[in-house]
């Protein structure tokens, strides 16, 4: 079966849309949703609605559903993501509202092939952001395949009997064929909110029979949606990122321009001279970690 794998919408209309859009022209059997369907975005009710129409359609709850559908009450959130969980809450309809309230907990296994989860199948509310928390997962879970959610990260983790393997994500098009004898950790990145450097929306393609992961990066209206925000109401954070050291899997330097009459914010990532800086480093006598951290942007 072909599925097609999709998480963190955080209720970007225009994201999915694009996504919906895109995959019409590739045959797929079922629609997974890994969690954090609504949060952040201004478009809650237009996103499930959307969602809700793919099927047949596995889903687990997120942490934002969990908060914006009354479940919890947000008290981990951050003033910014409690302020949106909230906004969203008083936008809900009813039958989003309950919908939403009984989607349930990962992990999920979905048709005997693989599991779903939001953050991790041991803490739906955990991250996984590297290979130490990976590991974690893997010694005290069994599934040979499971997606995940949660960091906004596109990212596979691969524990093969000898050893433990990040593998990075190309856009636009990804491509990898899972070995057999190897478990997988899987995020198919965000629909709606990427935090990886690049602002196309992420997605997954999973073929069981082939054992390929496809990870699509497209574009979609991102003007539209930070409207749709900005006269919502809602308020941001907003990180530039690192000028010197970058730690989001991306060596390039970041820094952002941002213009107060346009309310336009643009990050940059341009290249340096990386092995020049590592040379001075290691030079100086500090530790060579310093130094080689600088080429993997972590």
């Amino acid at each position: 079966m072909k599925y097609l794998i999709l998480s963190d919408i955080h209720s970007n209309r225009e994201a999915l849309g694009a996504v919906v859009s895109f995959v019409r022209r590739k045959p797929w059997d079922k629609a997974v949703c890994l969690g954090d369907i609504v949060g952040y975005g201004a478009n809650p009710n237009q996103t499930v609605d959307m969602l809700r129409k793919l099927r047949p359609l596995a889903a687990v709850r997120g942490n934002h559903d969990k908060v914006c559908s009354g479940l919890e009450d947000g008290e981990l959130f951050n003033r910014i993501a409690l302020e949106a969980a909230m906004w969203t809450r008083r936008k809900l309809t009813r039958p989003n509202m309950r919908w939403l309230r009984g989607l349930p907990q990962g992990p999920v296994e979905v048709d005997g092939r693989f599991a779903i989860c939001h953050g991790t199948p041991i803490d739906e509310d955990a991250y996984i952001f590297g290979e130490i928390e990976a590991l974690n997962v893997f010694r005290h879970t069994e599934y040979p395949i499971c997606f995940f959610g949660h960091s906004h990260f596109p990212v596979i983790f691969a524990l093969s009997p000898d050893a433990i393997t990040t593998i990075l994500t190309v856009a636009p098009s990804f491509r990898f064929k899972l070995r057999e004898g190897v478990r997988y950790l899987i995020n198919p990145g965000s629909v709606g909110q990427p935090r990886d450097g690049n602002p196309l929306t992420s997605f997954a393609l999973f073929d069981s029979v082939s054992r390929t992961v496809t990870i699509h990066r497209i574009p979609y209206q991102i003007e539209a949606t930070q409207e749709k925000i900005l006269k919502a109401g809602v308020r941001y954070l907003i990180n530039p990122g690192s000028v010197g050291q970058p730690r989001d899997g991306n060596p390039l330097t970041s820094f952002a321009i941002y213009d107060s009459d346009s309310k336009w914010v643009t990050i940059h990532r341009i290249p340096y001279r990386i092995e020049a800086t590592q040379e001075k480093i290691l030079k100086a006598g500090l530790p060579r970690p310093l130094a080689d951290r600088l080429a993997i942007g972590r």
